[in-house]
Protein backbone atom coordinates (compact mmCIF):
# COMPACT_ATOMS: atom_id res chain seq x y z
CA UNK A 1 0.00 0.00 0.00
CA UNK A 2 1.25 3.19 -1.34
CA UNK A 3 2.08 5.89 1.44
CA UNK A 4 -0.15 8.63 1.94
CA UNK A 5 0.80 12.23 1.50
CA UNK A 6 1.22 12.91 5.22
CA UNK A 7 3.07 9.90 5.83
CA UNK A 8 5.83 10.43 3.18
CA UNK A 9 6.39 13.85 5.00
CA UNK A 10 6.44 12.25 8.26
CA UNK A 11 9.51 9.89 7.03
CA UNK A 12 11.07 12.89 5.72
CA UNK A 13 11.48 14.62 8.95
CA UNK A 14 12.46 11.57 10.62
CA UNK A 15 15.55 11.55 8.37
CA UNK A 16 15.97 15.00 8.58
CA UNK A 17 15.92 14.76 12.30
CA UNK A 18 18.92 11.72 12.40
CA UNK A 19 20.73 13.92 9.88
CA UNK A 20 20.54 17.07 12.36
CA UNK A 21 21.48 14.20 15.30
CA UNK A 22 24.76 13.09 13.67
CA UNK A 23 26.01 16.35 12.82
CA UNK A 24 24.92 17.98 16.36
CA UNK A 25 26.74 14.33 17.63
CA UNK A 26 30.26 14.97 15.53
CA UNK A 27 29.89 18.71 16.51
CA UNK A 28 30.13 18.10 20.19
CA UNK A 29 32.94 15.62 19.61
CA UNK A 30 34.75 18.58 17.88
CA UNK A 31 33.99 20.65 20.59
CA UNK A 32 34.85 17.89 23.42
CA UNK A 33 37.95 17.49 22.02
CA UNK A 34 38.80 21.12 21.39
CA UNK A 35 37.79 21.69 25.22
CA UNK A 36 40.04 19.11 26.46
CA UNK A 37 42.85 20.02 24.29
CA UNK A 38 43.01 23.78 25.07
CA UNK A 39 42.18 22.45 28.62
CA UNK A 40 45.41 20.15 28.66
CA UNK A 41 47.83 23.00 26.87
CA UNK A 42 47.16 25.38 30.04
CA UNK A 43 47.71 23.18 32.18
CA UNK A 44 50.81 21.79 30.54
CA UNK A 45 52.05 25.93 30.68
CA UNK A 46 50.98 25.96 34.31
CA UNK A 47 53.61 22.73 34.99
CA UNK A 48 56.34 24.28 32.60
CA UNK A 49 56.15 27.68 34.60
CA UNK A 50 56.05 25.62 38.06
CA UNK A 51 58.01 22.88 37.09
CA UNK A 52 61.55 25.74 37.19
CA UNK A 53 60.70 25.40 41.19
CA UNK A 54 61.05 23.24 43.63
CA UNK A 55 58.18 21.21 44.13
CA UNK A 56 56.78 22.78 47.09
CA UNK A 57 57.36 26.60 48.57
CA UNK A 58 60.73 26.50 49.72
CA UNK A 59 64.09 28.14 49.30
CA UNK A 60 67.97 27.45 49.85
CA UNK A 61 70.48 29.79 50.07
CA UNK A 62 74.48 29.53 50.62
CA UNK A 63 75.81 32.25 51.57
CA UNK A 64 79.63 33.25 53.06
CA UNK A 65 80.42 35.86 55.59
CA UNK A 66 84.33 36.97 56.33
CA UNK A 67 83.53 36.38 60.01
CA UNK A 68 83.59 33.85 62.31
CA UNK A 69 80.36 31.08 62.26
CA UNK A 70 79.65 32.18 65.98
CA UNK A 71 79.62 35.87 65.16
CA UNK A 72 77.11 35.41 62.89
CA UNK A 73 74.91 32.79 64.39
CA UNK A 74 74.75 35.22 67.28
CA UNK A 75 73.64 37.91 64.89
CA UNK A 76 71.04 35.98 63.48
CA UNK A 77 69.56 34.44 66.40
CA UNK A 78 69.30 38.66 67.67
CA UNK A 79 67.66 39.66 65.06
CA UNK A 80 65.18 36.81 65.10
CA UNK A 81 64.56 37.98 68.53
CA UNK A 82 64.21 41.74 68.10
CA UNK A 83 61.64 40.72 65.46
CA UNK A 84 59.63 38.39 67.31
CA UNK A 85 56.51 40.41 67.17
CA UNK A 86 54.86 43.06 65.95
CA UNK A 87 54.57 45.03 68.67
CA UNK A 88 55.93 47.89 66.89
CA UNK A 89 54.04 47.86 64.45
CA UNK A 90 57.54 46.59 62.75
CA UNK A 91 55.85 44.95 59.91
CA UNK A 92 54.81 47.45 58.46
CA UNK A 93 54.13 47.69 54.40
CA UNK A 94 56.82 44.29 54.87
CA UNK A 95 57.07 41.03 56.34
CA UNK A 96 60.04 41.76 59.02
CA UNK A 97 58.52 40.97 62.32
CA UNK A 98 56.62 37.98 63.65
CA UNK A 99 60.02 35.69 63.94
CA UNK A 100 60.12 32.94 66.32
CA UNK A 101 63.49 31.83 67.48
CA UNK A 102 63.08 28.13 68.12
CA UNK A 103 66.55 26.06 68.63
CA UNK A 104 70.56 26.31 68.61
CA UNK A 105 73.43 23.68 68.33
CA UNK A 106 77.03 24.09 67.23
CA UNK A 107 75.95 24.01 63.58
CA UNK A 108 72.55 25.51 63.34
CA UNK A 109 69.75 27.23 64.43
CA UNK A 110 66.46 26.87 63.49
CA UNK A 111 63.07 28.89 64.11
CA UNK A 112 59.50 30.19 62.08
CA UNK A 113 57.88 32.99 60.37
CA UNK A 114 54.63 34.10 60.32
CA UNK A 115 53.01 36.44 57.72
CA UNK A 116 51.29 39.06 59.51
CA UNK A 117 48.26 38.88 56.71
CA UNK A 118 47.51 35.25 56.25
CA UNK A 119 49.22 34.08 59.34
CA UNK A 120 51.12 31.58 57.27
CA UNK A 121 53.78 29.75 58.83
CA UNK A 122 56.92 29.32 57.74
CA UNK A 123 60.28 27.15 58.95
CA UNK A 124 63.49 28.99 58.88
CA UNK A 125 67.07 27.51 59.25
CA UNK A 126 70.48 28.56 59.34
CA UNK A 127 73.34 26.21 58.90
CA UNK A 128 77.09 27.05 59.84
CA UNK A 129 80.14 25.30 58.73
CA UNK A 130 83.75 27.13 59.61
CA UNK A 131 85.40 28.47 56.31
CA UNK A 132 89.31 29.24 55.73
CA UNK A 133 90.65 32.71 56.91
CA UNK A 134 88.10 32.55 59.84
CA UNK A 135 85.29 32.75 57.12
CA UNK A 136 81.88 31.01 57.96
CA UNK A 137 79.80 29.47 55.08
CA UNK A 138 75.79 29.48 55.82
CA UNK A 139 72.69 27.15 54.05
CA UNK A 140 69.64 29.10 55.02
CA UNK A 141 66.37 27.68 54.25
CA UNK A 142 63.07 28.33 54.54
CA UNK A 143 59.59 26.13 53.72
CA UNK A 144 56.42 26.61 53.92
CA UNK A 145 53.94 24.76 56.75
CA UNK A 146 51.13 24.54 54.25
CA UNK A 147 51.61 21.16 52.92
CA UNK A 148 49.80 22.49 49.14
CA UNK A 149 51.78 25.42 48.98
CA UNK A 150 53.41 25.42 45.63
CA UNK A 151 54.33 28.80 44.63
CA UNK A 152 54.90 31.91 47.57
CA UNK A 153 55.98 35.00 45.76
CA UNK A 154 59.22 34.94 46.74
CA UNK A 155 58.41 34.83 50.31
CA UNK A 156 60.42 31.72 51.44
CA UNK A 157 63.43 33.69 50.36
CA UNK A 158 62.52 36.54 52.18
CA UNK A 159 62.17 34.72 55.23
CA UNK A 160 65.95 34.04 55.27
CA UNK A 161 67.33 37.00 52.93
CA UNK A 162 65.57 39.88 55.21
CA UNK A 163 67.14 38.29 58.52
CA UNK A 164 70.66 38.24 56.92
CA UNK A 165 69.73 42.17 55.67
CA UNK A 166 68.39 43.16 59.39
CA UNK A 167 71.54 41.43 60.81
CA UNK A 168 73.37 43.33 58.65
CA UNK A 169 75.96 40.78 58.11
CA UNK A 170 76.91 41.78 54.58
CA UNK A 171 77.57 45.05 55.28
CA UNK A 172 81.24 46.18 54.45
CA UNK A 173 81.93 42.30 53.81
CA UNK A 174 84.81 41.59 50.93
CA UNK A 175 83.66 38.02 51.82
CA UNK A 176 80.36 38.11 51.57
CA UNK A 177 78.20 35.84 48.73
CA UNK A 178 75.31 34.90 48.39
CA UNK A 179 74.29 32.25 45.81
CA UNK A 180 70.36 30.51 45.01
CA UNK A 181 68.38 29.78 42.07
CA UNK A 182 64.81 29.74 41.13
CA UNK A 183 65.70 26.00 40.95
CA UNK A 184 66.09 25.73 44.48
CA UNK A 185 64.30 28.71 45.47
CA UNK A 186 60.55 29.45 44.41
CA UNK A 187 60.25 32.43 42.41
CA UNK A 188 63.84 33.56 43.78
CA UNK A 189 64.04 35.77 40.40
CA UNK A 190 60.73 37.54 41.27
CA UNK A 191 60.86 37.84 44.70
CA UNK A 192 60.15 41.50 46.29
CA UNK A 193 61.60 41.77 49.91
CA UNK A 194 60.38 45.28 50.63
CA UNK A 195 56.59 43.57 50.84
CA UNK A 196 57.45 40.07 50.88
Amino acid sequence: MAPTKGESKSLLTNKEIEHQRTCCSRKMVILSVSVIAIALSAITLSFVSVSSYPLHASCRVDWTFGKPCDEVKTSLVNQMQTWNMDTQNLCGTGQKCLYQYLTSSPTKITGTHTTPVKRYVDDVSFTFAAGPDNSCKVQGFSTSQTWYAILDYGTNYCNIKNLVEGAKLGINDSKYSENTSDSVCTQYSSANCEVY
